[in-house]
């Protein structure tokens, strides 16, 4: 580098004066086109100021010039790798490390851009190179937990998130990310714990007070659950991502409130692609294409409840696609799914942007996800907008809050008509309830006995068998003064983890209720599960969010089930699916009526073995069990946002009129 003009520029560079420094190499190139080092140099200082394309551009042009510059490989790699041109800078990077397989920073940044492929085995593999070479880069091990807790490997991704809090105890990001694998450890103390040490670290990390209060959730442990209620709602109200979506649904009581969250979370985490796949094309097939969306085709709630709905879908009608992008569990249930529809994709190793191009490829008319805002969503695959029609249904109770969802397939209990302002998507109101069922749902045939299921041989039993984040300290507060008024009685609880176990019985102590008329039942296969539902009497709901798939479980299974019509989505879909099992008469509209209906129901034996009995004759009759008839109705909501879409019609709410072919 002789030209003096490069060395003044060089050191206007390194002095922080880009401007100048921009200026000068310009001249440069002006004046020389082809040299390398001005070409180089501009390039990199675009990259210092994050204008990915025109530092990509140049440092290409000095690589025609001397395509063996390992500074130049690695550093358009990294441009490349700004602008998700994922595959063009892994070569890149290959390139240089094969100048000079010892480069940690390209090392680094191969492993992210593998990570970015979904080629986490890969990613480790150039991880613990680095971490060989260089054990001191908290960075390192903090990446490779990430790539250890992609793969599953939980217990080993907290290992190196400790390495590297080790060598950095108070780095934010450290401590959120061993914070959420503890978390899905089910290690809900520690996780607190973590988060608590996080907002300690950083005050507005963001979300990181709605995981706090969220893992507690999940360790039924409610210190300060009011106050934290008080700030969060305050913190929303301020536009701050302190609550993801799933949060808000057991967290708010406002559909205002939801909506808000939901837009935050989707304009931090899910924006709209700059460039849609789909642009307007009309579609003519013989048939409807729709594609379904999910990680959760194999044993899976999501599963027991559509897989006779995949099943029933009129073929001559619907050309059905399966986008797979969960575990294949080799179950009897991904085999059934896997024979349900016209093609099943199994795309666990396709980014959002290489599925969504598949979607606009295979011309898909309809693409509906069944995720919403819930665990191992994907929810940017729909950002690139692949399809003229793109549907949220089933996985989340709520407004998904972005503009790329035209419709959300809902029911008039779950979502009244004054409730529509509170979603960015359209309504499609389907008759009887919203929740598809399977009418094939096998209970085993055996029944357990009390003494089996750790229940006393005689007594009432009242159970929920809702996962215990939905429980709430008012309605437990409720059950506790029902145990108090049914001698014998037990609360039969489903065991998630051991936490939330010694919180609940420690609650019920301070109650002067025995813990041991707390009882809870271990996870097993669905079968098995129904089947000891007989041994209940009465199923308690929950509030704010009450029982889902749970609910349509205990009616399937023949167990009254109590609930409470709440505020919200995921607080109306007990009142939901009641009504459409010709039950509403446990549909109660307050606490104060569902703790004395409760207590009815309890104290009158023949009162509630007609409610069995009704439940009993009318269960494979009544709209919620009739998969073909939700099937039919949910294919008649397809047929009429299709042809809005190929008149050219802007998405509109409708309701589905019943019965209709």
């Amino acid at each position: 580098m002789i030209d003096p003009r490069l060395q003044a520029a060089l050191k206007l560079h390194q002095s922080g004066d880009l401007a100048k420094a921009s200026q000068l190499y310009s001249d440069v190139l002006q004046a020389e086109p082809k040299n390398f080092d001005a070409l180089y140099l501009l390039g990199f200082l675009h990259l210092q100021r994050g204008e990915f394309a025109s530092g990509e551009r140049l440092i290409g042009r000095a690589l025609e010039i001397n395509p063996h510059s390992l500074d130049a490989l690695y550093n358009r790699g990294r441009a490349l790798m700004g602008l998700k041109r994922h595959e063009e800078a892994l070569a890149c990077l290959n390139k240089a490390l094969a100048l000079n397989p010892k480069i940690v920073e390209a090392l680094l940044i191969r492993a992210n851009v593998k990570s970015a492929l979904l080629r986490e085995q890969e990613a480790l593999a150039d991880l613990d190179r680095v971490v060989a070479l260089k054990a001191d880069l908290p960075q390192a091990w903090n990446n490779r937990a990430n790539s250890l807790a992609a793969l599953g490997r939980l217990d080993e991704a907290v290992k190196s998130y400790d390495r590297a809090l080790a060598l950095e105890p108070k780095n934010p990001r450290l401590l959120n990310h061993r914070a959420i694998t503890l978390f899905e450890l089910k290690r809900y103390d520690d996780a607190a714990r973590d988060f608590e040490k996080l907002l300690q670290a950083e005050a507005d990390f963001p979300y990181a007070r709605g995981n706090l209060v969220y893992s507690r959730l999940h360790a039924c442990d409610w210190r300060g659950l009011e106050t934290d209620h008080i700030k969060l709602s305050e913190e929303l109200a301020e536009n701050k991502r302190v609550l993801t979506p799933i949060q808000s649904t057991m967290l708010s009581d406002s559909p205002r409130e939801q909506l808000e969250c939901a837009q935050i979370w989707v304009r931090d985490q899910f924006p709209p692609a700059a460039q849609p796949l789909w642009k307007g094309e009309r579609f003519q097939h013989d048939r409807i294409r729709i594609a379904y969306l999910s990680a959760d085709f194999h044993s899976h709630a999501t599963a027991a409840l559509m897989a006779g709905v995949f099943e029933t879908h009129d073929k001559t009608r619907f050309d059905t696609f399966a986008i797979s992008y969960g575990r294949d569990d080799r179950s009897p249930m991904r085999r059934r799914l896997q024979s349900a529809f016209g093609t099943f994709a199994d795309a666990g190793g396709m980014t959002d942007l290489q599925i969504a191009n598949a979607l606009r490829e295979s011309e898909i008319d309809i693409a509906i996800d069944l995720k919403g805002h819930t665990q191992e969503a994907r929810t940017s695959i729909l950002s690139h907008r692949p399809a003229p029609v793109q549907v949220q249904y089933l996985g989340f109770p709520g407004t998904m809050g972005a503009d790329y969802i035209d419709y959300a397939l809902v029911d008039e209990t779950v979502a009244p008509k004054e409730h529509a302002p509170f979603y960015l998507e359209k309504l499609i109101y389907l008759p009887d309830s919203y929740q598809g069922n399977d009418a094939k749902r096998q209970i085993s045939a055996r029944t357990p006995t009390r003494n089996e299921c750790g229940l006393p041989e005689t007594g009432f039993v009242f159970c929920s068998f809702n996962n215990s984040f939905k429980i709430m300290p008012e309605i437990f507060a409720i059950w506790m003064r029902l145990l108090q008024l049914i001698d014998g009685s037990v609360l039969w609880l489903l065991e998630d983890n051991v936490s939330a176990a010694c919180n609940l019985k420690r609650e019920a102590e301070q109650r002067k209720i025995s813990g041991d008329r707390l009882v809870f039942a271990p996870r097993m296969n669905l079968a098995d599960h129904l089947a000891r539902h007989r041994l209940a009497d009465l199923f308690l709901d929950t509030l704010p969010y009450n029982a889902h798939t749970t609910g349509s479980d205990a009616l399937w299974a023949g167990i009254p089930v109590l609930t409470c019509l709440g505020p919200t989505f995921a607080g109306r879909v007990g009142a939901s699916l009641l009504r459409a099992a010709s039950l509403p008469e446990l549909v109660t509209q307050s606490l104060a009526d569902y703790e004395k209906m409760a207590l009815e129901l309890a104290r009158d034996p023949a009162r509630l073995a007609a409610l069995k009995a009704k439940l009993a004759q009318s269960r494979d009759s009544c709209a919620l069990f009739d998969t073909m008839r939700f099937t039919r109705n949910l294919e008649s909501a397809y047929a009429t946002m299709h042809a809005r879409a190929l008149k050219g019609e802007p998405p509109q709410s409708f309701a589905v009129e019943p019965g209709l072919p």
